[in-house]
């Protein structure tokens, strides 16, 4: 598989990567079976797609421990990324930016994973009563221990600048600005996708602009732009898709033009080839600091993924996703 690199670092990673939260934690929790996920895992890395994206929150903790299994026996082929600053309880999610929290989550992290050093450490929320600075600074001090390669920052929260008709990551761009100043950014982790482009206008021109890795998070629209989803099929109540604005029936099936234009595109690419794949190459067009981290817990879903780094779309190809209809939401 083709690499990219994440940072001024020239961290190498396979150009699509693998986000692991799907095995444990948010989609469909009565099929997300340990062994199978595991095995998926491992088909990853057997396919170069070295990046395993995780974080102490999803399980809450679960996720680690099931990634750790796999980096136990296999640490050298992997690129592993988790996250810190958010805390789960029976019904909320609460930040935590204290430096002290900070040192002993990457810690436990690390016991989790199985590893001596985490390759990629996130801010996965700023915390909103301790200065974002003394938090990254902790997590400064986690790269000059040893226990850290790199740093990375997760975008905030979109939804209601979305709603409002805000810039959508204004105030990501604030907060790296501030860390900036006192640890190097290697990575940047924002929704990416055909469905969800918003990254493109500001925030992924300020990471190409400082070179700055991009992981572009749900860049299968959390499964929609597979085509594999039936409008009114309906999720399970622990699935975040039964209250995600653009899965109610009604929204799912005025959005189907997308998925057909996906499609048109994959058939001029040859049998076999799906609007999974060609969404994926879409956004490995963006640039070449770009690396998309599609959720799977299933090797045959990995194995597509990884499949879609030799997809090459045309300009033509690139000119009709341009044009094919912008999502629309229970927000819109």
């Amino acid at each position: 598989m083709e690499r990219r690199t994440i940072g001024a670092a020239a961290l190498a990673v396979g150009a699509v990567g693998l986000g692991c939260m799907p095995m444990s934690w948010a989609y469909n929790g009565s099929r997300q079976r340990g062994d199978e996920s595991l095995r998926a895992v491992h088909r990853a890395l057997d396919l170069g797609s070295t990046l395993l994206d995780t974080a102490d929150m999803y399980g809450p903790f679960t996720n680690e421990l099931l990634v750790g299994r796999a980096l136990k026996e296999r640490r050298q082929d992997a690129f592993v990324s988790t996250k810190v600053g958010l805390l789960v309880g029976e019904q909320h999610i609460v930040a935590n930016g204290r430096p002290g929290y900070v040192r002993r989550a990457c810690d436990a992290s690390l016991r989790r994973l199985q590893t001596d050093v985490i390759d990629l450490y996130q801010l996965h929320r700023a915390d909103p009563e301790v200065p974002v600075e003394e938090t990254w600074g902790a997590m400064a001090d986690l790269v000059r221990a040893g226990k850290v390669r790199a740093l990375g920052l997760c975008a905030v929260g979109a939804r209601g600048g979305r709603r409002s008709g805000g810039r959508l990551h204004d105030a990501t761009i604030r907060q790296l600005e501030r860390v900036q100043q006192v640890f190097p950014v290697s990575a940047v982790e924002a929704e990416l996708s055909v469905w969800s482009p918003e990254a493109l206008d500001t925030l992924l021109p300020w990471c190409e602009t400082r070179g700055i890795g991009f992981l572009a998070a749900m860049p299968l629209g959390n499964g929609f732009l597979t085509g594999t989803l039936t409008p009114g099929e309906g999720f399970e109540p622990d699935d975040l898709r039964a209250r995600h604005p653009r899965f109610t029936a009604e929204m799912m099936a005025a959005n189907q033009p997308i998925v057909v234009g996906l499609r048109r595109v994959a058939r001029r690419h040859g049998e076999g080839v799906t609007p999974a794949q060609v969404a994926l190459a879409w956004v490995l067009a963006q640039g070449r600091h770009v690396v998309p981290v599609p959720g799977s817990k299933q090797e045959r879903w990995v194995t597509e993924n990884a499949a879609a780094a030799g997809l090459r779309l045309t300009e033509l190809d690139l000119a009709e996703v341009a044009g094919l209809p912008r999502a629309l939401g229970s927000w819109d």
